[in-house]
């Protein structure tokens, strides 16, 4: 009761276990690929690494300009409270003052004091003008580098333009000019398409009606050409918000840090301090406008009281002539004295009202209160008026006369004595920032590029673009690397050839490389008998031996699926192998197409295989002696316009059942199966057939394919040879690897 679940788990541990050891040889195979192609990596690796170099080199530098601006929190707070404020959530004051800052309203007044939507810039010579334009230093003001390459309308060092205005109609917007600097101090203003729109003077406002310019200086030799553009303001304004950097020194701290990047280090200075001043300026003019307000409106109403005074002035005069200088009594001065009192305070008052209205609605507290003391006074007013009614007409006359003049004195007085006072509120204010630290440039060092870091970089991008270009290309490369792939499809591997540098030398993926034609040897089991790839071909003759047994005959079919596999290579020097070892062999080139293994022997392709099938010649006169003892040689003949009827011909049955009896082992070689029929036809006649399939060049469905079309015409494929395995690090440790190993004696 206990075994099976014990076999159970056993059988669980083997799959984890094998499904574990597949997984670390598909690493190992990855790992392999890279180490296959590493010099493929280390090219690629190598051109980024230098195109980082040159970029670092030839970058244009980029300079940051730095301020530091204090914001004072001036907000009051309430006694006692102050050390419970950090245990609620607040909003920084310079959180609110960095938002203010980079403002499109801020932003916006230093782009148009600065001109910054007018771009301009010399025209360069690519690629290095950038870099000898920066390399110029002038020994003295005005002096121009020497241009290069006669190229001279480029700007090569020196240069320089200020364009004060620059207005061009709105579907101008973004487009290129070229100004053009002239002789005697004169420019030309091109358009995009070249054509001429101003010219004139430097220095005079240049104008068609459309386009206007005005420069105010100009350094350039004749023909140099300045870039210059229009942009549009409100872009002009955001890409310069995202350029400043805004941050704020610590929590807390009410200390901002600016920061702007731009390759011009003057350019950089000059729009930060623009930018901060014009902040710090906004900040005083917030403070003190309510000051200035008040002071607008007691502004207007000074002119108004005087003209008050100045009238009651002109009645009282005429009065005192007209009554020939009546004075008033010392009762009616008192009641005067009071008048005078109430009606200032109610003009006070009235005042207090009307700057209240502007803040507050009416029926706010504050401007209620107001009403009612006015009310009162009012009231105190119309009683004295009461008691004025009981004097003399004459001293009625005289104390309203009296009392105008003395209430406009006074009110002409108080609001004289407030604007005054206003006005230096206003001009004492301060605002809660100020600048520290105003923009500055450390010229002698850019923050970019950094041009280690460029290096390191580009180099890591070459690496992991190289090693991406290897595993994309062997995952998408099916070529067998592997005889267990072929083996998993139910055809056995008699024999997996080695690519060897002799083998380079004869053939080349089967065709022979450019050979003396009077050369003897060109076979490699002659040549060196010790290589690989024969020790590999002696394996597959032993193998062959036992799988001739149950065979019908001892003909040998050998086939590919495509061109280039090497069948030829295979078929000649198996036929060698197999005549050294006392054996009497026929080899036929049965490819009348596109035969060469007269090649090999430096025989001739005429009186071959092709020339007994039509019945032009007899056997006898087909077959050849090689240089090789017990190995004879059919070669394909002339090319006949139908190699497959030939082959089905009666005449090729008689050929293999005549030569059958006077060999020991006959070997055919055939073109390959998937391009031709004649393979197929040929295997009919033979006892065994074998299929030449080489390393990383044929696929599994390609095998396949092959192994089919055979088995359709009856024909039962005995094995594979794995031709061409070349020694990589990604099959090292596969099933072929001892195939490696060498064991010959020492010299």
């Amino acid at each position: 009761m206990n075994a099976q679940p014990s076999t159970l788990n056993n059988s669980n541990r083997t799959t984890q276990s094998s499904q574990q050891e597949s997984q670390e040889i598909d690493l190992m195979a990855l790992l392999g690929a890279l180490l296959d192609r590493k010099l493929f990596i280390l090219a690629i690796t190598g051109v980024f690494m230098v195109l980082g170099v040159i970029y670092a080199l030839y970058a244009a530098p980029v300079y940051q300009a730095t301020a530091m601006i204090q914001v004072e929190d001036n907000s009051a707070t309430v006694p006692g409270f102050d050390d419970m404020s950090g245990m609620f959530e607040s909003t920084s004051a310079a959180v609110t003052e960095i938002e203010l800052l980079k403002s499109r309203s801020v932003i916006g007044e230093a782009v148009d004091k600065l001109n910054l939507d007018t771009v301009v810039e010399p025209k360069l010579f690519p690629l290095i003008g950038n870099r000898a334009y920066r390399s110029f230093k002038p020994s003295s003001p005005g002096e121009l580098a020497e241009s290069s390459f006669g190229a001279s309308s480029y700007a090569w060092g020196g240069e320089s333009i200020d364009v004060f205005r620059f207005d061009v109609p709105s579907f101008n917007i973004g487009s290129e000019f070229v100004v053009v600097a002239q002789p005697n101090n004169q420019l030309t203003l091109l358009n995009e398409e070249g054509e001429t729109v101003l010219t004139g003077q430097v220095g005079q406002e240049l104008s068609n009606g459309i386009i206007e310019l005005t420069v105010r200086s100009l350094n350039a030799r004749p023909g140099t050409e300045f870039i210059i553009t229009k942009r549009d303001r409100l872009n002009t304004i955001l890409d310069l918000q995202t350029a400043i950097g805004a941050s704020e020194k610590g929590k807390d701290s009410g200390i901002i840090n600016l920061t702007l990047e731009h390759i011009d280090s003057v350019y950089a200075e000059k729009v930060l301090e623009q930018v901060a001043g014009i902040y710090v300026r906004r900040n005083v003019e917030r403070n003190s406008a309510e000051a200035q307000k008040s002071l607008e409106f007691l502004e207007v109403q000074l002119p108004e009281v005087k003209k008050q005074l100045e009238f009651a002035e002109k009645r009282f005069n005429d009065y005192q002539i007209k009554q020939q200088s009546v004075n008033i009594t010392l009762e009616t001065q008192g009641v005067l004295d009071q008048i005078v009192q109430l009606e200032t305070k109610l003009q006070e008052l009235e005042l207090q009202r009307l700057e209240l209205s502007r803040k507050f609605k009416k029926g706010h507290p504050a401007y209620q209160g107001i009403l009612e003391q006015i009310k009162a006074v009012k009231k105190q007013k119309d009683d004295l008026t009461g008691e004025v009614t009981n004097l003399p007409s004459t001293q009625q006359e005289l104390l309203r006369l009296t009392r105008d003049v003395e209430v406009s004195n006074q009110i002409y007085t108080m609001l004289l004595a407030k604007t005054q006072e206003l006005d230096i509120v206003r001009a004492g204010t301060v605002g809660n920032v100020r600048i520290i630290d105003h923009a500055e440039v450390n010229t002698s060092k850019p923050v970019k590029p950094k041009k280690a870091l460029i290096v390191v970089m580009a180099t890591m991008l070459g690496g992991m673009l190289a090693v991406a270009i290897v595993l994309v290309q062997k995952a998408l490369h099916k070529g067998i690397e592997d005889p267990s792939e072929i083996e998993a499809m139910g055809l056995p591997v008699y024999a997996s050839v080695p690519y060897s540098d002799h083998q380079d030398q004869l053939v080349s993926f089967g065709k022979l490389k450019n050979r003396k034609a009077t050369q003897a040897n060109t076979i490699l089991a002659v040549e060196n008998p010790a290589d690989l790839a024969i020790e590999a071909l002696r394996s597959l003759r032993t193998s062959l031996h036992f799988a001739m047994m149950e065979a019908k005959n001892n003909v040998i079919a050998i086939s590919g699926p495509s061109p280039g596999v090497g069948k030829s290579f295979i078929s000649v020097n198996l036929a060698t192998v197999l005549a050294q070892s006392d054996k009497k062999v026929l080899i036929i080139d049965a490819d009348m197409r596109k035969g060469y293994l007269q090649k090999a022997f430096n025989e001739k392709w005429e009186n071959g295989l092709s020339d007994f099938l039509s019945g032009r010649l007899e056997l006898k006169n087909v077959i050849k002696q090689t240089k090789v003892p017990n190995l004879h040689l059919i070669t394909r003949g002339q090319v006949p316009p139908n190699p497959s009827e030939l082959l089905m011909h009666e005449r090729f049955s008689k050929l293999v059942d005549t030569i059958k009896e006077h060999y020991d082992l006959i070997i055919i070689d055939t073109p390959p199966i998937l391009a031709v029929t004649d393979p197929a036809i040929v295997s009919a006649h033979a006892g065994s057939t074998l299929l030449v399939t080489r390393f990383g060049q044929n696929h599994i469905r390609e095998l396949e394919l092959t192994r089919n079309r055979f088995e359709q015409n009856g024909i039962d494929v005995k094995g594979v040879v794995f031709n061409g395995i070349l020694k990589k690090a990604s099959n090292a440790y596969g099933y072929y690897g001892y195939y490696n190993y060498e064991y010959k004696s020492a010299k």
